[in-house]
């Protein structure tokens, strides 16, 4: 792979996490936590270090992947910035509410209830379309999308249990993952 692939993954990578470290910091101390939630960060975790088990260095970077991965990477930082934006201080690594949490429905979430993980998906397809063999990427989607269940789970338990009839209402009319599909 040339130099500028590293570049454009390593852009990518860091334009998409950044907003979440920045969130993170304004983020306020949590009454409620389920760490259960965390056995999907563990599969998510293992699904993005799956994609880089292949010779990745001995690939060749055609520019139709090229143009598809940045267009990825694109969708990708945009969800994830605007998502963080939206949270704002809700942000959290667990599945967690503060006192004050409100259900958030404005921005992204107004399209999809999980942006972020749909900002994770186009992370995790960008970063594929350039370095990862198709047969580890599928492994790897099969472990994201269990460990991405097991969160959106464990957070709309969370969010049923605070908010009731108004996140039932929200969770009807805005679907999980992909905007138009319920």
């Amino acid at each position: 792979m040339p130099a500028y692939g590293y570049v454009i993954l390593v852009a990518g990578i860091v334009g998409w996490f950044t907003p979440f470290v920045i969130a993170h910091r304004q983020a306020i101390s949590a009454s409620t936590v389920d760490k259960r939630a965390r056995w999907g960060i563990l599969l998510q975790f293992v699904a993005f270090t799956l994609l880089w088990q292949g010779h990745f260095w001995l690939r060749q970077l055609a520019p139709a992947r090229l143009a598809v991965c940045i267009a990825l990477f694109g969708l990708a930082i945009l969800l994830s910035w605007t998502s963080a934006r939206a949270l704002g201080r809700h942000m959290r690594v667990d599945a967690a509410l503060g006192d004050e949490h409100k259900l958030v429905r404005s921005g992204p979430y107004g399209l999809v209830r999980n942006p972020i993980y749909t900002s994770m998906l186009l992370l995790m397809c960008a970063i594929a379309v350039v370095v990862t063999p198709w047969q580890l990427f599928i492994a790897s989607l099969v472990l994201f999308v269990i460990g991405t269940e097991i969160r959106v789970r464990t957070e709309e338990k969370l969010l049923a249990a605070r908010f009731g009839d108004e996140f039932q209402k929200y969770k009807k009319s805005v679907p999980a993952y992909i905007p138009l599909l319920y």
